[in-house]
């Protein structure tokens, strides 16, 4: 045997040896589950912003031997401004590192959930999943005539002729309705446009439909251009990457760990004072945030 065979053959026995996600012939593509309102924030559990996943995205497309990063979303929105702020994170990885990404819809990517789905190159999803929900929703209480009859009287100062609009205890005001719907629009059409821009020709439906706020199954989305096919992510990365394609979970900090880089949990932050003081706050977000997976039925 010559030495160079021989150099092979020791290389070849010391890298059966090695971790499986140490090994160049062996493709990764790690996940990222985005899963969760976004923005919202509740005692025990808080929602996603880009200030909670920036750090797993660094590591997932920074991964050695990576080949892609799959996202799992599981979302029925929420902040649209958090949800650009991520997905425009993802794109710039993306470019960065010259990396695919896929989409996995489990339950739902609606709204703002659909829009982190839109940062992968390629959505896929179960034929029971709910995808689209492509609009913007506010709302609130109106309680213009409570005070009167519990007997408090609202005193209420401002300085700005518009600081006061929406107020719950104030009668609705018709001008005040109609700068919430006009700022609602203008959300709105860069909701539209991060789509366009992301799906481009695949987009099939008539615009008036899919950006109507509407949303669809499994199916009738991959019909509408919406995603790109019906799977699940083990068999679309065996299919793409082949049966020994690794899927490490890139998840954050847990335990020890978790307390040695001074990721506080959610408990104990409910038990701080400053929590309880605002627990009636946070039992108004958890309400909401339950509202918005009860929409889509779950």
């Amino acid at each position: 045997m010559t030495e160079q065979a021989a150099r092979t053959s020791i290389f070849g026995i010391l890298t059966r040896w090695l971790p499986a996600r140490w090994r160049r012939d062996v493709p990764v593509v790690p996940v990222v589950r985005l899963s969760g309102a976004i923005g919202a924030v509740t005692p025990l559990r808080p929602g996603l912003t880009l200030a909670a996943v920036a750090r797993l995205l660094e590591r997932a497309f920074s991964a050695r031997n990576a080949k892609a990063v799959a996202l799992v979303i599981n979302s029925p929105g929420g902040s649209p401004v958090q949800s650009r702020l991520i997905y425009l994170r993802i794109r710039q990885l993306a470019a960065e590192k010259k990396l695919p990404v896929l989409a996995f819809v489990e339950d739902v990517a609606a709204s703002g959930g659909y829009m982190l789905a839109c940062a992968a190159d390629e959505i896929y999803c179960d034929p029971s999943s709910i995808l689209g929900s492509i609009g913007v929703v506010g709302g609130s209480f109106g309680f213009p005539e409570l005070l009167k009859k519990i007997g408090v009287e609202r005193r209420l100062y401002t300085a700005g002729e518009h600081k006061a609009q929406l107020d719950p205890f104030l009668p609705e005001d018709p001008s005040d309705v109609a700068r919430i719907k006009a700022l609602q629009r203008e959300i709105h059409d860069v909701f539209i446009a991060l789509v366009k821009d992301s799906r481009g020709a695949r987009l099939k439906g008539e615009p008036d439909k899919l950006f109507s706020g509407e949303f669809w199954a499994g199916n009738s989305s991959v019909a509408l251009g919406l995603a790109d096919g019906i799977g699940d992510l083990r068999a679309v990365l065996r299919a793409r990457f082949g049966d020994k394609v690794l899927t490490p979970v890139v998840a954050p900090p847990t335990g020890m760990l978790a307390g040695l880089l001074g990721r506080k949990s959610g408990a104990g932050t409910a038990l701080g004072s400053e929590a309880v003081a605002g627990l009636p706050e946070h039992m108004i977000s958890a309400l909401e945030a339950r509202a918005l997976w009860a929409k889509y039925g779950f």
